[in-house]
């Protein structure tokens, strides 16, 4: 339960990008402008007072829920997981990226409408703010009527536009079938059924462009925010942003990037990719997009520890100010998912703050979101 709190003496990190030694104030679920009657007071002093970090995309979800090839842990128990390991690092509000497939097994449909009514029920009791990005496989006919319903919930969910069928396509007419035993290990399938699968949606690819039209014209009805994915060229930008993804997210080429900051759109590259020091998959490096102003937002991917430490790690090699990094994983990201009560610590916003001993290795002291809070340890 929330409740009238002030952090006493913290170095503040005001909306104007300074920081500030001042007292936090916190009445029920809001950043407050005056402290309320007998706050709880939390001494802060020779901390960072920061607002909480905001996760536009994180499937780490999934391995609580699936910890091995067909073991599945109760739904329940397995968020409530996850909804530690948010507040554990900082993050106040999360966007899981579900995975909306025409594959069998963990990424479902079946398995995505398990999902979404579980939330559903659980999120009165879970303590982040725990929203959902859509990550409809564009080959996933069936699951349009499902994705049209969920866009009716609120929160109002974000979609993102995947396709990574055609390229699983290209590599199986290749004879590349390096990857397709854990592929079809997920979904639960042998290899044999798993190709046929392939197979049979792929014969469908003329529909594709239509059903994308489709999903773009419901998510805008629904005012979602839309996002694309894995663009290859400017051409590929162009087309999506006519179609209302006007957040570009994980570009395979510089120029998309580029062309997305051009126009005024966020890009969104991966926590994981600055603390490792590149892309695993030899993509982009978010360091380097970073440092060329290619990249607006961080988001988790597949670990949640990677945005505070991506922007630890930012500061440390000297690539931005504090103040800067600091935007990647809070303000620019609630920004780009259309939050307007988050990501800067005025008063009015909700009260989602991380407060941080940076006088060594970055210390994760406490989380407060929506006024609850969260201490880590000191």
């Amino acid at each position: 339960m929330s409740t009238a709190v002030s952090l006493s003496g913290g170095q503040v990190l005001t909306s104007q990008g300074r920081f500030e030694v001042a007292d936090l104030h916190i009445a029920d679920d809001r950043i407050a402008d005056s402290p309320a009657a007998d706050p709880l007071r939390i001494d802060c002093r020779g901390y960072w007072v920061l607002p909480g970090i905001v996760d536009v995309h994180g499937d780490a979800f999934e391995l609580e829920l699936h910890p091995r090839p067909g073991v599945d842990i109760a739904f329940p128990i397995a968020m409530a997981s996850v909804d530690r390991q948010l507040l554990a690092n900082g993050i106040v509000t999360a966007f899981h990226g579900l995975t909306v497939s025409w594959e069998p097994g963990a990424r479902s449909l079946d398995a995505g409408r398990r999902f979404m009514e579980g939330l559903q029920a659980l999120r009165p009791r879970l303590t982040a703010d725990h929203r959902v990005q859509l990550r409809w496989e564009t080959f996933a006919h069936d699951a349009i009527d499902d994705v049209a319903a969920w866009l009716a919930q609120q929160p109002t969910p974000a979609v993102a536009f995947n396709d990574h069928t055609t390229a699983t396509m290209e590599k199986v007419k290749a004879g590349n079938h390096q990857k397709l035993g854990q592929w079809a290990q997920r979904a639960g399938v042998t290899v044999e059924e798993y190709l046929a699968e392939v197979d049979s949606v792929g014969q469908r690819a003329p529909e594709v462009p239509a059903k994308i039209r489709k999903v773009a014209d419901l998510a805008g009805r629904h005012g979602a925010v839309m996002l694309s994915h894995d663009e290859r060229s400017r051409g590929e930008r162009t087309v999506h942003r006519g179609l209302g993804m006007t957040v570009c997210e994980f570009p395979l080429a510089p120029e998309v990037a580029a062309d997305a900051i051009t126009n005024g759109e966020h890009v969104i590259l991966g926590g994981p990719n600055v603390i490792r020091g590149g892309s695993h998959t030899g993509a982009l490096s978010a360091e380097d997009a970073i440092r060329d102003g290619l990249c607006s937002v961080l988001a988790s991917d597949y670990y949640y520890p990677s945005l505070l430490h991506a922007a630890e790690r930012l500061v440390d090699r000297g690539v931005l100010p504090l103040k800067d990094a600091w935007s990647l994983v809070s303000r620019n990201p609630a920004a780009a998912m259309g939050l307007q009560d988050r990501g800067t610590l005025d008063a009015g916003h909700r009260a989602d703050v991380v407060v941080i001993d940076g006088s060594g290795p970055w210390r994760l002291v406490h989380t407060i979101a929506g006024g609850q809070v969260i201490s880590l340890g000191r």
